[in-house]
């Protein structure tokens, strides 16, 4: 078979067939008396091979080892071709995402894309201190893409510029809640960490109904997370888990500010103090427990704790009775001024 007829019945232009032939890789059997290149079966054969291992990304000098080194085996070469397309692909999944964010900040002119393409790239350094000043200090004309900045607020592991990348996140609106949101669905938990500490800074109704489903989160950080920001926006459904702070501290002292906000509403006063008061129940023999619940007591607005700390007074671990002592005194001091 002629190298026309090869070519339009293979799909291999007669050109590349030419080059085969150069490189020793297809090489034909026989001539014309022309001296034109004639194909036998197994020479089309050999074509259809060299076409099938180029469909995986193999080079042509790969091809030929593959096709005529006998002790020659696929298993590195195929792992190594995975490792590249796999790099390949993220590289492409990269761009498409990028595009997205340009095409999302619906920017009036190429100087505009050139500022935006110069944000991504500043998120995108390996400097924290660089990636800081991206989220910092934006072109003044330049809005800052919410898809962008959610992005980037879940994947950063620095602390300072995850600070900062939540406050340009604030200052951008738009459907930051919808992006950041997305993370607490994330099987990891550091992602999802980083999206409440977000949402925590978002206002709005979505926001407070994600950081509400937070309350279940398994992960005890998240829970503490979604109840002070709730407790913030004074949301009872937060009481629970800012009691179990007290209870398990961090951050004891700002779930105990809270809970005393809360209780100023008459509603939830007697129970967030019950609540309290079952926790000293349940921690007889913790002291360290009791010592942040009698400080979240002194919390309470008025003096509606003031008969529990007075009992307190009397408690058998010494440093609680103190200090309940000392808070039962203030109180009573302020009862007498109002008489």
């Amino acid at each position: 078979m002629l190298i026309g007829e090869v070519a339009r019945r293979s799909g291999v232009s007669a050109r590349m067939l030419r080059h085969y032939d150069t490189l020793g890789l297809v090489r034909p059997t026989g001539r014309t008396v022309g001296g034109y290149r004639e194909y036998s079966p197994d020479d089309i054969r050999r074509i259809f091979h060299v076409e099938g291992l180029r469909s995986l990304g193999l080079s042509l000098s790969q091809i030929g080892r593959a096709l005529d080194d006998l002790g020659f085996t696929p298993s590195a070469l195929v792992g190594d071709l995975i490792r590249k397309t796999e790099e390949r692909l993220n590289r492409e999944r990269e761009l498409l995402e990028h595009l997205r964010m340009v095409d999302a900040a619906e920017p009036s002119g190429w100087q505009e894309v050139l500022r935006i393409v110069e944000l991504l790239h500043g998120l995108g350094s390996q400097s924290a201190a660089r990636r800081q000043q991206a989220a910092l200090a934006p072109a003044e004309d330049l809005s800052m893409p919410a898809e962008l900045l959610a992005e980037a607020v879940l994947t950063e592991t620095d602390p300072n510029v995850a600070g900062a990348l939540r406050w340009a996140l604030a200052r951008a609106g738009g459907d930051g809640v919808t992006s950041v949101a997305s993370g607490m669905a994330s099987e990891d938990v550091d992602v999802r960490r980083r999206a409440v500490l977000a949402l925590a800074e978002l206002p709005g109704d979505e926001a407070t109904a994600v950081l509400t489903d937070a309350l279940g989160d398994a992960d005890t950080t998240i829970r503490r997370h979604a109840a002070l920001a709730l407790g913030a926006r004074g949301v009872p459904l937060a009481v629970p888990a800012l009691v179990g702070t007290v209870v398990e501290g961090p951050n004891d002292v700002e779930a105990a500010e809270l809970l005393g906000k809360l209780a100023r509403d008459a509603k939830w006063a007697d129970w967030i103090l019950g609540a309290l008061v079952d926790e000293l129940t349940a921690h007889a023999a913790d002291p360290a427990v009791r010592m942040r619940l009698t400080q979240a007591l002194a919390e309470m607005p008025g003096t509606i704790a003031l008969e529990i700390l007075q009992q307190l007074a009397y408690d058998n671990d010494r440093v609680v009775a103190l200090i309940a002592s000392a808070l039962a005194k203030t109180l009573e001091e302020r009862l007498d001024e109002k008489a």
